[in-house]
């Protein structure tokens, strides 16, 4: 379902305002580029770790420990190979949003940027509610 045009200013006002907050933290999100065979690889790591589960019960409720050291081993490998495959790569791609940034001379001395309003937002709600 295609966001209606409101929506889509929306979001093109807080990529502008997150650029002008951290620029560094946003341009890092942008070069998160996905490898190729990268899904068949998380897939393969969630399969390893689910087989890993099984067989770390089946060695527990056996009794049988090489079973179940077996299955801990084959379960921390899948999980290492789906964190691997999600964490972005070491490429980056091209910011378009980076190069209409206004300059740090250019831009009017801060007031409370974008994350200061949200963690304010937040902190008023949390008090709202007594927690």
């Amino acid at each position: 379902m295609p966001l209606s045009e409101h929506e889509q200013r929306l979001l093109e006002q807080m990529e502008r305002a997150l650029y002008a907050e951290d620029p560094k933290f946003a341009s890092s999100l942008r070069s998160a580029v996905p490898r190729p065979g990268g899904r068949r690889r998380a897939a393969i790591g969630v399969l390893a770790a689910l087989v890993g589960v099984g067989l770390l019960v089946t060695g527990a409720a056996t009794s049988y420990i090489v079973v179940g050291v077996l299955g801990f081993l084959v379960m921390l490998g899948g999980t290492v190979l789906v964190v691997t495959t999600m964490r972005p790569g070491a490429a980056t791609a091209a910011t378009p949003a980076a190069t209409t940034r206004p300059t740090a001379s250019a831009k009017a001395p801060k007031q409370g940027g974008f994350m200061d309003r949200v963690e304010e937002r937040f902190r008023k709600r949390r008090e709202g509610d007594g927690f």
